[in-house]
């Protein structure tokens, strides 16, 4: 392990993990020094830290962190990151309101205190520039290369101890280098999108910033390659790695049945299948006969309720898991026979306790990737390891809506727990008939002479893990988006009932709190 001391400036010093000290061109900048570490040492885990928090590094966590190779960690305890809290005003992902108190996933990086393997550094050198700026550098790798399978985190056990914020210098970005960034990192509009929402929401017109952006092209990144990092060192599939599988059902029996088929012909048997029929007629019993009429090859534990919604089925069938792994499934999907012991190598693989699969409708081009961080859930297509799920519970807001995806999966993450998407095994989606919200249903608003919009279950997930500038960020989206499809076309007319149609569903969306 190589340690790297600087003051946001200039490099202090570097040593080994046995504090020897290793030379270095004190001309270089930070980034500089941190590559041809990487050249150097190309087996080691490179650490950078600033120079005052040297007695809070926790070299022992660092030592002791078998990860998958191509990973990078930072942190900064402050609540306001470098880029500060206005990048929501051109990405509304989980990954910009950020908690501090565990491991969360991130491409938002901090020269504060960090680390990653040399093979990290040394399969971009030739693309991202060592900048003057080490907070940028950090900050431009990752987000260039977070979609293409480089893992990142914010890790506050970096720390040995709890730090003050007041203690740990909290270096933020300029409007200049936010602009560079969007500009940079972003496509073309939306560094016109920053200066408007600038503008209209802190009625500030920065001009400079806004052209000073436009002298820098966007980086293209170079083909990340993940073929010769090696994976995670691990005893294969052993008898305890026990699988439930979640299936909320309404209306689709011969559906049902093929995808139990799928379940008793795999190579690894799931344990226990959770079965939650759903039926609005309070007269009606279970169609699913051939639960009991069959024998299969795992234990099928049926609920069968008059409420309607697959949020409630899936809190029901969280309530009573038994195994170390649970798939959550819908009714209408197929899967290959080997399905479930791939889901368990890919989190053995790369260290990982929960997955999205991809999950194809017939017609639909099947594209290749990289495992890497995914800003969503799927509900009907996760793999996901049961101890992290005993007090994750889907919101009964946003049933019979949209956001539970979302929502659920931002609960995952804040649990400590990355969510990766993996396109092996892939997952075949019917689209059976039957889908979607199959027995109609009103909600309270539906009779409201103004309508919410944006629906007041997705605008619950704004409220419940969104800041203010996120909000305001998808606020003005929709606003461009909705324009389009609407009859009103009068511009002042429209702001006027678009105000009230939001408000609308502010209102309601606290409601469904």
């Amino acid at each position: 392990m190589i340690i790297l001391f600087h003051n946001n400036k200039e490099v202090c010093s570097v040593h080994s993990t046995e504090y020897d000290t290793i030379e270095f061109t004190k001309n270089d900048t930070i980034a500089l020094v941190l590559f041809k570490l990487a050249v150097a040492f190309p087996q080691e885990k490179i650490v950078w830290c600033l120079e005052t928090m040297e007695d809070k590094l926790n070299t022992n966590f660092i030592e002791n962190q078998e990860v998958y190779q191509n990973s990078l960690f930072s942190f900064h305890p402050g609540t306001i990151n470098y880029l500060t809290d206005s990048l929501g005003y051109v990405e509304t992902s989980p990954f910009i309101n950020i908690p501090k108190k565990k491991t969360y996933p991130t491409w938002q990086m901090s020269s504060t205190v960090g680390f990653a393997h040399a093979s990290v550094f040394l399969k971009i050198k030739n693309v991202i520039k060592p900048e003057s700026n080490f907070d940028y550098f950090l900050n431009s790798l990752a987000k260039t290369y977070f979609t293409l399978g480089l893992f990142c985190f914010s890790e506050p056990d970096l720390f040995r101890n709890s730090i003050s914020i007041d203690n740990v210098p909290q270096q933020k970005a300029s409007l200049f280098t936010l602009f560079r960034f969007v500009k940079q990192h972003y496509r073309f509009r939306w560094v016109f999108l920053l200066l408007f929402n600038y503008v209209i929401y802190e009625k500030k017109f920065p001009l400079l910033p806004f052209l000073f952006s436009l002298c820098f092209k966007r980086i293209a990144p170079g083909q990340y390659d993940l073929a010769n990092v090696p994976v995670i060192k691990h005893s294969g599939i052993q008898l305890e790695d026990t699988v439930d599988v979640l299936i909320p059902t309404i209306g689709r029996k011969k559906y049902l049945y093929d995808i139990l088929k799928d379940l008793k012909n795999q190579t690894h048997l799931p344990l226990n299948v959770f079965i939650v029929e759903q039926n609005a007629d309070p007269n009606s019993n279970s169609e699913l006969d051939y639960l009991t009429d069959e024998t299969w090859p795992f234990i099928i534990k049926h609920t069968f309720t008059h409420r309607i919604g697959a949020v409630n089925a899936r809190n029901i069938a969280l309530g009573q898991l038994e195994s170390k792994w649970v798939f959550f499934a819908d009714d209408d999907i197929r899967i290959e026979k080997t399905f479930l012991s791939e889901c368990l190598l890919n989190c053995k693989n790369y260290g990982k306790k929960a997955l999205t699969l991809s999950c194809l409708q017939q017609g639909e081009k099947f594209i290749e990737t990289q495992p890497f961080q995914w800003g969503s859930f799927g509900t009907c297509s996760s793999f996901v390891a049961s101890d992290i799920l005993k007090n994750i519970r889907f919101h009964l807001g946003v049933e019979l809506g949209y956001g539970e995806d979302y929502e659920y999966g931002k609960k995952i993450r804040e649990s400590g727990t990355d969510v990766v998407f993996f396109c092996e095994p892939k997952i075949f989606h019917l689209k059976a008939p039957m889908g979607g919200f199959r027995t109609k249903f009103k909600h309270e608003w539906d009779a409201e002479k103004i309508q919410p919009k944006p629906s007041p279950t997705v605008m619950l997930c704004q409220l419940l893990h969104h800041n203010i500038e996120e909000i305001r960020g998808y606020k003005t989206i929709l606003f461009f988006k909705f324009y389009q499809k609407q009859s009103i076309k009068n511009p002042f007319k429209y702001t006027i009932t678009f105000k009230k149609q939001w408000n609308q569903s502010v209102f309601w969306a606290n409601k469904l709190k």
